[in-house]
């Protein structure tokens, strides 16, 4: 049966989301999807590259994945449409731990004490990680806010993103990432690798080391931080070990840049968004930096890319069967 696959982009509109307008909210929900990945991470296998950890863009909003517990399993999902936090086990039980202006200490209680009622008992590390001034879960009364309008434009955007990252993954026929969402880093990210091992890094910690073993071009997107060297939300494309030649390499669309402070190239999401084609845009800065990667480091693009003639058949952009 013939798939004929569009050639019709899908242009509407993409939310705009400044983090001045729910940075409250956001620190607070950081908090919370620190608490659920780090349940993941405590009863999940080891995967290389540390992909045990993050959490997935579904429907509705972030989910782990199914986690498996002794002979059941489970999973846990941000629903930031009804805004709740669902727990589904195995055994057909659904539990609710609703979302509103609520301490992370709060939160975290609620959760912990929901799990052991079904029977799940874990412990994890009760402090947040890859933040400055961290507050331990339980004694967390500084994060409260919590604007579901906002989250569900967050979501919104990460449901584009989502589409297009996958888009672009599909692209490459050698090692690549799924698309994940790093809770410590509060980013959608999505990683292709050369295929050579990396240099190790000199004092590197153990999350390090692993993250990095091999060489690769990462590219993903944040809500930025308030008072950092991107203070809005802004897509990122980096290589790790960053070869000669990199940052000097052209990209595109307009308005990218590289960042000298942080190593990385740099596309505001208003950038992106404002664009007649914000779809277009965004896959261009993922295939020029990932080709400032691949051509600065002498990548095989041959053996590693999929030829654009090579696609399968049918599209999420609408396929007619």
């Amino acid at each position: 049966m013939a798939v004929a696959r569009s050639t019709v982009e899908h242009v509407s509109i993409w939310p705009s989301l400044p983090l001045a307008s729910w940075s409250a909210t956001a620190a607070t929900l950081h908090m919370w999807t620190q608490i659920v990945g780090k349940i993941r991470l405590a009863l999940s296998p080891p995967v290389n590259h540390w992909w045990q950890v993050p959490l997935y863009v579904s429907a509705r909003g972030l989910s782990t994945s199914v986690i498996p517990y002794g002979d059941r399993s489970f999973e846990m999902e941000f629903d930031f449409l009804g805004h709740n936090l669902e727990i589904r086990e195995s055994n057909r039980l659904t539990k609710y731990i609703p979302l509103f202006p609520r301490s992370v200490a709060d939160f975290y209680r609620e959760l912990m004490a929901v799990l052991h009622a079904i029977l799940i008992d874990v412990k994890i590390w009760p402090t947040p990680v890859e933040i400055a001034d961290a507050i331990p879960f339980a004694d967390d009364t500084v994060h409260t806010a919590y604007d579901p309008e906002a989250v569900s434009k967050f979501h919104h955007i990460l449901m584009r993103l989502d589409c297009v990252f996958k888009e672009f993954r599909g692209g490459f026929l050698g090692k690549v990432s799924p698309v994940h969402f790093f809770w410590g880093s509060f980013d959608l990210a999505v990683t292709r690798f050369s295929g050579r091992r990396a240099p190790e890094r000199v004092g590197a910690d153990s999350i390090t080391r692993e993250a990095y073993s091999h060489e690769c071009s990462s590219a993903g997107f944040w809500p930025g931080s308030v008072g950092g060297p991107v203070n809005d939300a802004a897509f990122y494309s980096y290589a790790a070990p960053e070869p000669q030649g990199y940052s000097q390499h052209p990209v595109r669309p307009a308005g990218a840049f590289y960042h000298p402070e942080l190593k990385e190239f740099i596309l505001m999401y208003e950038d992106v968004r404002n664009a007649s084609s914000p779809g277009r845009a965004l896959r261009e800065f993922l295939q020029g930096t990932y080709e400032a990667a691949a051509v600065s480091g002498k990548w095989d693009r041959e053996a590693l890319e999929r030829r654009a003639d090579a696609q399968p058949s049918g599209s999420t952009t609408g396929a007619q069967i």
